[in-house]
């Protein structure tokens, strides 16, 4: 599944009992629609809770107002509050991501893609110099 936001807040990195790491955060997806009745348009925001555990190194990109196209699945957690009232959020388990839009940019970079894979730096063996 593929979906864009902004981030709400700046990414965290945790530590799991198994020393593992994850790095979560919480992006906003804006939809707008017309509706029918009164020809207006309405505006909704869905917040969705996102988790990426293959490099924690990504963290120091991910700060609020951040654009981001994330590639994953979707979940959902359902509990009762401590009132007994259901409770539900939509989570995202993050495997791959792209940055469209930094924090202070007001244009689009060229994404960066971030992905458990690791590129080797290759240099030319007959360099001019």
């Amino acid at each position: 599944m593929e979906i864009t936001g902004r981030l709400t807040r700046d990414a965290v990195v945790a530590k799991t009992a198994k020393d593992r790491q994850v790095v979560n955060f919480c992006i906003a997806v804006n939809d707008t629609y017309k509706n029918k009745d009164r020809n207006e348009v309405k505006k909704i925001v869905t917040f969705i809770d996102c988790s990426y555990w293959l490099s924690a190194g990504i963290a120091q990109w991910l700060k609020k107002g951040t654009m981001v196209e994330l590639f994953g699945r979707i979940g959902v957690n359902a509990y009762l509050s401590s009132e007994g009232k259901a409770i539900g959020s939509l989570t995202f388990h993050t495997n791959n991501i792209k940055i469209l839009i930094f924090k202070s940019d007001t244009q689009p970079v060229q994404s960066g893609n971030f992905s458990a894979k690791k590129s080797k730096k290759e240099e030319p063996d007959d360099l001019p110099f």
